[in-house]
């Protein structure tokens, strides 16, 4: 009984011995590279520190567009000629023709005084100054009725006095600086009455209305009157 329980004693010892061992084979196996990795091959070394490849560089940029070139017209009207030439010809300006008025002389008559003075005026006629029309003067019919001097007087027209019409035609006049009716028009006033008033007032006849010693024309209204007299 003794001998067989030894033998289970020993074969557990063994089995751990052996378990041991190769725990510890297989750590010295691990940890072997990691504290002297100059013990692994090259091989493997280089293909463990080989560093990864750079990225690509970046593509170059587009070349710049060349600049336009500009054409310059060079003008130059001094320019030397090349070649100079044996015989030179002289070429004389011809003075400008003379207009008859010397710039640099002196105004005066043969027969002047030096240091006199100028007196060449012209005898050409003065301008003439056209005086502005005068407008018509306005008088009354009061004023002028008294400067009549002549004329026929208005006739009553049968077909009005028929009609028993009656009334005062008013007409706008204008007389002239030799007492004339130059301009008439009727302003108010039955119309079968106004051609009579219009034919006796074209006959009348005034006096000259004169304004500072000269003659002008009057503007003025005329009041032919149509009564019947019943």
């Amino acid at each position: 009984m003794e001998s067989g329980g030894k033998i289970k004693t020993k074969s557990k010892y063994y089995v751990w011995v052996g378990v041991f061992l190769n725990c510890s084979i297989l750590a010295a196996v691990v940890l072997y590279p990691l504290i002297y990795p100059e013990a692994l091959p090259k091989a493997m070394m280089t293909t463990l520190l080989v560093a990864p490849p750079p990225p690509p560089p970046p593509p170059p940029p587009p070349p710049p567009t060349p600049p336009q070139p500009k054409v310059q017209m060079q003008v130059n009207p001094m320019a030397v000629p090349t070649k100079i030439p044996k015989v030179i010809k002289m070429v004389k300006q011809q003075p400008p023709p003379s207009t008859g008025v010397m710039g640099a002389g002196v105004a005066g008559a043969g027969d002047g005084v030096p240091g006199g003075i100028f007196s060449g005026l012209g005898s050409g006629p003065a301008p003439v100054v056209k005086a502005a029309p005068q407008k018509p003067l306005r008088v009354s019919a009061g004023v002028v009725s008294g400067n009549k001097i002549g004329g026929v007087n208005p006739s009553y027209p049968p077909i009005a006095k028929a009609a028993r019409i009656q009334g005062t035609v008013v007409l706008s006049a204008l007389i002239s600086k030799a007492g004339t009716i130059e301009d008439l028009k009727v302003v108010s006033g039955p119309a079968m009455l106004q051609n009579a008033a219009l034919e006796a007032v074209r006959t009348w006849r005034y006096k000259p209305y004169i304004l500072n010693g000269e003659p002008v024309q009057v503007e003025t209204q005329i009041n032919v009157v149509f009564n019947l007299g019943d």
